[in-house]
């Protein structure tokens, strides 16, 4: 039996050579996301801004304030993930690997790997913008990703946790489709609702 090796962490890269590595799912939901803010949830905030303003004194109009307010949000945001979307190196898990590639850990790897007491854990590794707790997806800066990096079945990791150092046994390295969860309309977005129209903010004539 081939015995495993123990191997520190890979030290922190400087932030200005991280790249946005993601997954193809990842990058799909961040250009739905993308889409969905500048073909429609903008356009509507934009007539309901519009709505309001048409309706008299702006410095008191609620509506009016909370919609500019609106409007700023979702620019930084689209701003955001025009920079994520041009800056993504994409990495497709289920691309065919061979030798190294596909025996040892890196991004786009799922890994089955036991603590020093026995306790069996999977994770897959993914780009920041994908990371989901709740489906054991971790970044791939994150430590514990950083400990796992370019590690094979049998090899012995140390992770520096913030409560001390612990040892990790990988027992399988694999690699296969990473299941995102897509991009969702978020509840109470304008885009879903009807926008208030010129005729409501006339009085009846009675």
């Amino acid at each position: 039996m081939r015995k495993g090796f123990t191997r520190q962490p890979q030290r922190d890269e400087p932030a200005a050579r991280v790249k946005n590595y993601i997954t193809p799912s990842g990058l799909q939901r961040l250009k739905d996301e993308h889409r969905f803010l500048l073909t429609r949830e903008r356009p509507a905030v934009t007539k309901v801004v519009a709505w309001a303003a048409s309706n008299g004194d702006r410095s008191e109009n609620a509506d009016y304030q909370y919609g500019k307010r609106r409007l700023r949000q979702i620019d930084g945001r689209i701003r955001f993930l025009t920079k994520r979307i041009d800056a993504a190196e994409v990495v497709d898990p289920e691309t065919p690997r061979s030798g190294q590639g596909a025996a040892r850990a890196f991004f786009g790897s799922t890994v089955r790997y036991a603590s020093a007491a026995g306790t069996e854990r999977v994770l897959s590794i993914v780009g920041t913008d994908e990371v989901d707790l709740n489906r054991h997806h971790i970044s791939w800066v994150s430590p514990l990703a950083r400990a796992l990096m370019k590690a094979a079945a049998g090899d012995t990791v140390v992770l520096q946790a913030p409560g001390g150092t612990e040892s990790l046994i990988v027992l399988e390295v694999r690699y296969e489709r990473i299941p995102v969860e897509p991009f969702r309309e978020p509840p109470g977005a304008e885009a879903s609702a009807k926008a208030p129209s010129a005729a409501a903010s006339r009085p009846d004539k009675g």
